[in-house]
C-alpha cells in the first residue's frame, strides 16, 4: 500500500497531468494499493472543481483506504517540523504531517512534490 499525496492526485485528476505519476497512480488503483489519508482528503474537497472532481471524490471516499491521522501521528509530524527547522529545511506542515501518517503506517508515499524528498531526507529516531 502507498499513501498517495495531494500532489500526485492532482496530476490524476487534471488534463494534462504528468503522464509518469499518471501511470504509477493508475497501477496503484488497479491493484488496490492506493490510500489517503484525512489532509489529503480534505485538500482536495478544497481544491476540487466542478462537479466531475466532486464526483470522482465522492468514489474515492467510498473505496480508498484512509489512513487515521491520530495523536501519534500528530506527535510525529511535530517532531519532524522540529528537526527539519534544525536543518534549515522549510515543509510545509501539511505535507509533514501526510508524511508522519506514512511513518507511523509504515507505507511510502506517492507523491509529485519535492518537499517529502527533503523529508525523507530526515532521521527520525
Amino acid at each position: 500500500m502507498k499513501l498517495v499525496d495531494t500532489s500526485a492526485w492532482i496530476e490524476q485528476l487534471r488534463r494534462g497531468g504528468d503522464p509518469t505519476v499518471r501511470e504509477r497512480l493508475e497501477a496503484l488503483l488497479v491493484t488496490g494499493e492506493a490510500a489517503w489519508c484525512p489532509i489529503v482528503r480534505l485538500e482536495l474537497w478544497n481544491g476540487a472543481r466542478g462537479d466531475h472532481e466532486g464526483t470522482v471524490l465522492r468514489e474515492m471516499e467510498k473505496e480508498l483506504p484512509c489512513l487515521e491521522i491520530s495523536p501519534p501521528v500528530w506527535d510525529r509530524a511535530a517532531k519532524l517540523a522540529h528537526l527539519a527547522r534544525e536543518r534549515g529545511v522549510t515543509v510545509p506542515g501539511t505535507d509533514l504531517l501526510v508524511a508522519a501518517c506514512a511513518q507511523h503506517h509504515g507505507v511510502n508515499i506517492e507523491h509529485h512534490d519535492k518537499h517529502f524528498d527533503l523529508i525523507a531526507g530526515l532521521a527520525l529516531a
